[in-house]
């Protein structure tokens, strides 16, 4: 990628981008991946991700509808190249038309991100809630232990109802090929939970053991275009037993049999009491940074511009509909839940702001007290953004996607952030007597 740089009179800079045949395939390639993710489409060894649209959706020319993905998935290969870094996230004007496997011309109006400076750099004071293990969670955890490994044994025989346990012999087709998955000769089965489609329950509710019913049930299933749509499945249950749980005692007995790499209920609740210490200290240690960021950010002075407002609440806007669509709810139950649309553009801007605020304060901060980085510091930097991944894994995901810079910044205001907070006087409030 070939950059040249031309400053502005007002601070602002244009760069000048060529971007290679290979810089072009690359973004092409990100840009599939992003529609194949959003898409819920699942690459195979034998298939282009663009065959796999055209089949399963239709589409006859994918690059005509990701070309603009692509595009934009250039800017940040060129933003970590020209080593500026922005107020917030430009976008590329095409000079050429992009093409695979050809050269792509694009200009970008770049803002530097500013210095800002605070009123007082002496530490701050906080107060925090003391720090307290719920011993409760400890014998939740067991009770689930406990759950999870219940048995059934035979009870009175009677009329089968909701959600009572029986043990039952299965026999399922769809279109006369018999379902391995759903076949069983003794399955204990809870009748009513949702284990299976309600209208099986509803054709065994009443049964009693020895008895054999054949019938016909339906059930949601997809097709090979991932369309739902209702099937019909052919089935043969004959209840063998009526049972009834019995949910273990956790014991020094019952680990000795069942896992005996515990040498008492004592080890177990010390493991699973560290397990649970290891999270909450790390979220109460994520909560005091919160508290000492926000502190900070009341020492801020300075006018920020409009655009960076605009630009980092897209992104905060963005980030919620992932969220919501990760969790199946649509955008307008969720402004319902929440007091309505002018209560969620407040929220919005409270928090864009504030975010916002806090970040330029910790850069003020990194800079002030001479702060570098180091390899331990990226990696914390890409572990808080991914807690569940490997920080190797994350941080090479980044450098693919050309977002050097982003993660440099996050990993300088993690490192001012946690200055803060180890030079913050702190108060800690006991906690109420239970």
């Amino acid at each position: 990628m070939k950059i040249s740089k031309i400053k502005k009179a007002d601070g602002k800079t244009i760069l000048e981008v060529t971007a290679s045949a290979d810089d072009v395939n690359k973004a092409f390639a990100l840009a599939e991946l992003d529609f194949a993710n959003s898409m819920g489409i699942n690459p195979t060894p034998d298939k282009t991700l663009a065959q796999i649209a055209e089949e399963k959706m239709g589409i006859k020319n994918l690059d005509s509808i990701i070309e603009a993905n692509a595009v934009e998935a250039l800017a940040p290969f060129a933003i970590d190249q020209s080593g500026i870094s922005p107020a917030f996230p430009p976008h590329p004007t095409p000079s050429t038309a992009l093409k695979r496997n050809q050269e792509f011309s694009f200009t970008m109006e770049v803002t530097p991100k500013p210095d800002y400076e605070l009123t007082s750099y002496d530490p701050i004071e906080i107060t925090l809630p003391e720090f307290t293990i719920n011993e409760a969670e400890v014998d939740a955890q067991i009770q689930q232990l406990a759950e999870r490994n219940t048995t059934y044994t035979t009870a009175d025989p009677k009329p089968l109802e909701k959600g009572d346990a029986c043990l039952v012999a299965i026999k399922c087709y769809e279109d006369g090929k018999e379902l391995t998955g759903l076949t069983a000769d003794g399955r204990t089965y809870v009748a009513g939970e949702g284990y299976m489609p309600a209208d099986f329950d509803a054709h065994i509710f009443g049964m009693e053991p020895g008895e054999t019913r054949k019938f016909v049930f339906e059930g949601p299933s997809v097709d090979e275009n991932y369309n739902e749509f209702t099937q019909k499945f052919d089935c043969e249950v004959t209840l063998k037993e009526i049972q009834k749980p019995v949910v273990p005692t956790i014991d020094d007995a019952w680990l000795s049999t069942n896992l005996p790499m515990y040498k008492s209920l004592d080890d177990l609740r010390t493991e699973i009491r560290g397990n649970i210490e290891r999270r909450d200290r790390e979220q109460y240690e994520a909560y005091k940074r919160q508290v000492a960021a926000s502190v900070l950010g009341e020492r801020f002075e300075g006018k920020i511009a409009d655009e960076v407002y605009e630009s980092a609440r897209d992104n905060l806007m963005r980030n919620i509909r992932i969220g919501l669509q990760q969790q199946g709810m649509s955008w307008e139950d969720y402004v319902s839940q929440n007091g309505g649309e002018q209560q969620i553009n407040m929220m919005l801007m409270l928090q864009t702001r504030e975010m916002v605020v806090q970040g330029y304060a910790l850069d003020a901060v990194f800079r002030h007290e001479n702060l570098g980085l180091s390899e331990d510091d990226i990696d914390e930097a890409c572990h808080m953004m991914a807690p569940n991944a490997n920080p190797k894994q994350v941080r090479q995901q980044i450098e693919n996607e050309g977002k050097n810079f982003v993660l440099r910044e996050s990993a300088e205001r993690l490192k001012a952030n946690k200055w803060v907070t180890d030079h913050a006087k702190v108060t800690i409030q006991e906690a109420p007597q239970a």
